[in-house]
């Protein structure tokens, strides 16, 4: 599943991440891309707390791509 959070300011980005994530059945995988830089602090702290797993982030020059897992057994 594709979040496309780019554009958004805070709180958006974690608000359409919780969204997100509520939707997605457990051990799912999803990718965000967002232009918010407060979404690295806000998404780490977030997925933390909340039991999912922060696979992988990139960063580019003016974007962030997380690849998320939900918490619970993979589906597949």
């Amino acid at each position: 599943m594709l979040l496309d959070a780019r554009g958004l300011r805070c709180p958006m980005p974690l608000l359409k991440l919780k969204q997100a994530l509520h939707a997605l059945p457990p051990g799912g995988s999803l990718t965000v891309l967002t232009t918010d830089a407060g979404s690295k602090r806000d998404f780490g702290a977030f997925l933390r707390q909340a039991g999912h797993t922060l696979v992988s982030l990139e960063e580019g020059e003016s974007e962030f791509r997380f690849e998320i897992r939900k918490y619970g057994p993979d589906p597949g």
